[in-house]
């Protein structure tokens, strides 16, 4: 979205003179500056040597070269007056990244919050939030700036995750505003999930808000996005049939080990389930669906168990604590894991010397390991006897019905299109919301100026009655005068009125009373970031 004015090269050399001096001594590599084309709706890699600019550092002074400083002026001048603030998505999903790379950057529920924090520490990161699962670990953010807010976020994913920033673009995907949108409401509908449709992924975009409340950095755009994105993923369950049949990460997980068990055994495999969190009954309820009457359970606690086993009383539920894990998985035929544990649980050296898993099953002992990261060790299927299968295997299971899933999808599209329109159309209507205030505060100098002016005129005699009804009537007058400008610089799709036209309304307003723009005020913000960034 243009903004009118230019981005001040005076100021614009001071602000960079300042970062440049203050850094004095810290480092002597140089900074590169890229520039990110046109946005789209596609996997974006990075490209660390096209477009660079390069600010030189000469001697220990640090100085910046003013052939390097021009061509930054420049290209900043022409960054700010074309874009404004930019909602962007930076991921890895299970569409674009195995899990040995996920569960890398996976951010558990708990440290969501100081993510949050960390993020919009960043110079150019003004709003954040994280979307973690077993099949996504996403960032979105409001970038004051596009491509440093994208550099930093992914410097800041490589600093946590201790994966090179090359290794990470390898795998990533980048998408801006309109995108942007359009995933996190395909993700809320279940469109992007590996089972189309699943529910548990809403249950997780509202929790993103729950965590969300209250935390310094989770802003109305972010806020405001997610929000939107919950009601989308509830109206596209109660107006299509995207739901209808539908089956979760853990039921796929059940009908994996069912697919990969001879059918002869499929009443008599003993079946092991680690964790009791919601993932770990959902697999309990999905083996009591395919009838399984019997069970050992694992969990830190006997009370999630308990709860369970009085929910599904015609079924033997056996629990056990964590210290008796390996005994109970040198028992079981199946082992599902669904825990929340950073470190795996198993390794080859714990598996190898269990007792072999019954003849019933073909001797090969099963792991489904639904957890991200994952609780079962990669080295765990180099041994014979054990069939180690993850998340990204689930693939096998979903893969029928390609035809049906097609259908349903383009269903929920249409509903994404228009509730899309809707979310750009508000956030639209907030570019305006600087000249509102501004103008609504430029009237009110002018009326408090010229009320003083008359009460003077009155005299000290005048009553509180007579007082209060020449302020009500000044007022009233500003209100009047003030109702046509705003209602021409609304853009929130309940009028004809175009974002074009509402544009320039603003912009002859910001001419007209000599109103700051937008420009300024991401000027402001990038400068307190980078003065906030130096203390």
């Amino acid at each position: 979205m243009a903004v009118s004015t230019t981005f001040s090269g005076a100021k614009l050399e001071a602000l960079l003179l300042k970062c440049s001096s203050s850094s004095r001594g810290s480092s002597s590599s140089p900074t590169h500056l890229s520039v990110i084309g046109k946005p789209r709706r596609t996997l974006i890699r990075c490209d660390a040597q096209a477009s660079d600019v390069l600010v030189k550092s000469d001697g220990p002074s640090n100085a910046i070269s003013l052939s390097a400083l021009e061509q930054l002026k420049t290209s900043a001048a022409d960054r700010y007056t074309k874009e404004r603030s930019s909602i962007v998505v930076i991921g890895l999903s299970v569409h674009t990244a195995p899990v040995e790379m996920r569960e890398k950057l996976a951010i558990p529920e708990a440290e969501w919050p100081r993510a949050i924090a960390e993020l919009c520490s960043l110079n150019h990161i003004e709003e954040a939030a994280v979307l973690s699962t077993c099949n996504r670990m996403e960032i979105y953010v409001v970038a004051l700036s596009q491509h440093r807010g994208v550099k930093e976020v992914m410097e800041w994913m490589s600093k946590t995750s201790s994966v090179p920033v090359s290794e990470l673009c390898q795998h990533r995907f980048l998408l801006y505003n309109k995108d942007a949108t359009q995933h996190i409401f395909e993700v809320s509908a279940g469109l992007d999930s590996l089972v189309l449709g699943e529910g548990q992924i809403l249950a997780q975009v509202k929790q993103v808000v729950k965590v969300g409340q209250g935390v310094n950095g989770f802003g109305r755009n972010i806020s405001g996005l997610f929000k939107h994105a919950i009601t989308v993923g509830k109206r596209v369950r109660t107006e299509t049939n995207i739901a209808a049949g539908a089956v979760s990460v853990s039921s796929a997980a059940v009908e994996l080990a069912f697919m990969k068990l001879p059918e002869a055994s499929h009443d008599k495999a003993r079946m092991l389930v680690i964790g009791a969190g919601k993932m770990g009954k959902l697999v309990i309820k999905h083996l009591v669906a395919k009838g399984c009457t019997k069970m050992v359970v694992v969990n830190r606690t006997e009370e999630r168990v308990a709860a369970i086993r009085e929910e599904l009383k015609d079924v033997e539920i056996i629990y056990k604590p964590l210290s008796e894990m390996l005994t109970s998985a040198g028992e079981a035929d199946v082992i599902f894991t669904s825990t929340a544990s950073e470190n795996p649980l198993f390794l080859k050296d714990h598996v190898k010397d269990l007792p072999s898993a019954s003849q019933d099953v073909g001797g090969h002992r099963i792991f489904i390991d639904i957890s991200v990261p994952r609780n079962v060790g990669s080295c765990v299927s180099d041994l014979e006897s054990v069939r180690v299968y993850n998340v990204d295997d689930l693939k096998e299971v979903v893969a029928a019905n390609k035809e049906d899933r097609l259908r349903k999808a383009m269903e929920a599209q249409a509903i994404i299109a228009e509730e899309s329109k809707q979310f750009e159309a508000w956030r639209d209507s907030l570019e305006t919301v600087p000249t509102i205030k501004k103008l609504r505060a430029y009237a009110e100098r002018i009326r408090a100026a010229e009320l003083e002016k008359c009460l003077g005129k009155m005299g000290d005699d005048i009553s509180k009655k007579t007082r209060k009804a020449v302020d009500d009537l000044s007022r009233g007058i500003v209100n009047r005068l003030l109702h046509g400008p705003m209602q021409h610089l609304r853009c929130d799709g309940s009028d004809s009125r175009t974002l074009s036209e509402t544009l320039e309304n603003m912009h002859a307003l910001n001419r007209m009373f000599s109103l700051e723009t937008e420009i300024s005020v991401l000027e402001q913000k990038i400068r307190a970031k980078v003065e906030q960034n130096q203390k």
